[in-house]
């Protein structure tokens, strides 16, 4: 799936999700940096891109709001970034592109 990192998304849960065959791109390689979410948001729309983020407050606000994309996935903080891809992972392969808004909860 083609998924959008914003700059508070783990870089190396990205990188696993890249070896479980996502096309990642993130905020800091698209020049990104420190852009408000709504503008992260419409970025990850005009590029057909489900957005990442552990942000989940604010991202879920702009989808109630009805700002336009083609997914949303939060997800909780972890350190064990791999257990975060795998977890990741496994929500992305029930899902096609779409005005979801989803999130991935850290296991206890």
């Amino acid at each position: 799936m083609l998924l959008y990192a914003d700059e508070d998304f783990a870089l190396p849960a990205g990188e696993e999700l890249r070896v479980r065959g996502h096309d990642v791109l993130t905020a800091q390689e698209d020049g990104q940096t420190a852009m408000p979410d709504a503008v992260i948001l419409a970025r990850a729309f005009a590029l057909g891109r489900v957005v990442l983020t552990h942000n989940r407050r604010h991202y879920v606000r702009l989808h109630h709001r009805g700002a336009a994309h083609v997914g949303i996935l939060t997800a909780s903080q972890d350190s064990d970034h791999l257990a975060l891809a795998s977890r990741i992972d496994g929500k992305l392969a029930s899902l096609t592109p779409g005005r979801w808004c989803y999130r991935v909860n850290r296991r206890p």
